[in-house]
């Protein structure tokens, strides 16, 4: 817990580095599936994901959320640049949820080669496992890590000698208030309500589904394993053995196969070796949709929001967190994606039963008074998100819903090309 009382911590609490991940289908002019090769072969910044024809974009790192989103732009234009380039044009689809799909075939699975090959035999393991249609869901991941400098002070102050023992149980002590609070993202951010007919009944197209979600991707039918891990949040080296547990047991392949809203990451490879043996460097946010709405694909206010709730989480008290109230967490995350927020509940920290949208204005509310107290101004922030759930007509999915609904896939093809050129 920062000493948010102390001034060296208190003037540097908003620094912080972000980098972002950004992944995106490559399309046809039609609204089907690309299946030429990465164009991008040699580029740090712009790889594939699981498919051949999903795009990822990784930032560097950046002292604001700014900087990292004129990154994501410059790279989403030379994107559009090359894309435009091709002999059969083709766009980058700006939803989270994909357009037509024909069938499993028509989902290609990222081919690499040499000392890589192993991914390509790891996807193959994935799609035998999940089945493909769920791996073209895409999004947005937010890495963060608060300053040096602010760890450093709130170090001197604990009166303990190792620095990175003390960071890690930082971060441990964040991800797992992160776990409790996390679905309060993913309901500032859900913006995929709308599905395409063939992602449900093989050649049927161009009709849309509603499946009561906002977010497919971070409900039930999104990125999740078929059980709800227990961390053991005491130690760094506990916690790891925690994940390898069930790779032992057979139920991942590894550890990255853990398709949970949050992450400890080391810096450089991320491995659960390297995180014992070189410490956390940043936590990963995996719960942000693609937000069209943006001409980048997510809003600059929801990541400095979720910057404001680690750093009022993470100066205030850490709770019990039971086997039984990580159960309860992974279901908070998935009712946090209903597309009533009204009408759905979750099992709040107290043990009490409350509806998505008002235990949400209960939080912010929290974080309002917690951030008048230190005398910064965060209000504008603050109020974006909390009128979401005061008005559901402000929230990214109801938007979507109204302004692509009847037609999704044609609908969100005219908005592509009037943002990439025809």
């Amino acid at each position: 817990m920062l000493h948010i009382e102390n001034n060296d911590v208190r003037k540097y609490i908003l620094d912080g580095n972000f980098g972002l991940e950004k992944e995106s289908l490559r399309v046809l002019k039609d609204g089907t599936l690309s299946h030429t090769p990465h164009p991008f072969p040699d580029d740090e910044h712009i790889v594939k994901d699981f498919c051949e024809n999903q795009t990822e974009i990784n930032t560097s790192v950046h002292t604001s959320a700014r900087k990292a989103i004129e990154e994501l732009e410059f790279h989403n234009r030379r994107i559009y640049e090359k894309l435009k380039s091709l002999s059969d044009r083709e766009y980058l689809w700006l939803f989270s949820n994909p357009p037509y799909i024909e069938n499993e075939s028509d989902i290609p699975i990222a081919v690499f080669e040499g000392t890589n090959v192993s991914k390509t035999a790891y996807r193959e393991y994935l799609s035998a496992k999940y089945g493909r249609y769920k791996m073209t869901f895409s999004g947005i991941h937010v890495n963060y890590s608060f300053s040096e400098e602010l760890l450093k002070a709130d170090f001197r102050l604990q009166g303990e000698k190792d620095y990175q023992k003390y960071k890690n149980h930082f971060y441990l002590e964040l991800a797992q208030r992160m776990a409790v609070y996390g679905w309060l993202l993913v309901a500032v951010t859900a913006a995929s309500p709308i599905l395409d007919s063939s992602f449900v009944e093989k050649g049927i197209y161009d009709h849309d589904v509603f499946t009561g979600m906002a977010s497919v991707r971070c409900g039930e039918m999104g990125y999740w394993n078929e059980f709800a891990p227990i961390f053991d949040y005491n130690n760094i080296i506990s916690y790891a053995d925690s994940i390898k547990k069930y790779v032992n047991m057979g139920l991942l392949k590894a550890a990255s196969e853990l398709y949970y809203p949050i992450r400890l990451k080391p810096a450089g490879q991320n491995s659960l070796e390297s995180l014992c043996e070189n410490g956390v460097n940043h936590i990963e946010l995996r719960m942000f949709d693609l937000n069209p709405l943006t001409n980048v694909g997510v809003e600059e206010k929801d990541i400095i929001f979720a910057q404001f709730l680690m750093i009022w989480l993470a100066s205030t008290p850490n709770q019990p967190f039971n086997k039984k109230d990580q159960i309860h967490a992974v279901q908070n995350f998935k009712n946090a994606a209903r597309y009533d927020l009204k009408t759905v509940n979750i099992l709040t920290p107290e043990g009490e039963t409350d509806s998505v949208a008002h235990a949400a204005l209960k939080v912010i509310d929290r974080m309002k008074e917690f951030y008048s107290k230190l005398q910064l101004d965060v209000e504008e922030i603050l109020q974006f998100e909390y009128e979401k759930f005061i008005d559901a007509e402000k929230r990214y999915a109801w938007k979507i819903r109204k302004q692509f609904g009847n037609g999704y896939v044609k609908k969100a093809l005219e908005l592509i090309k009037e943002r990439q050129g025809k």
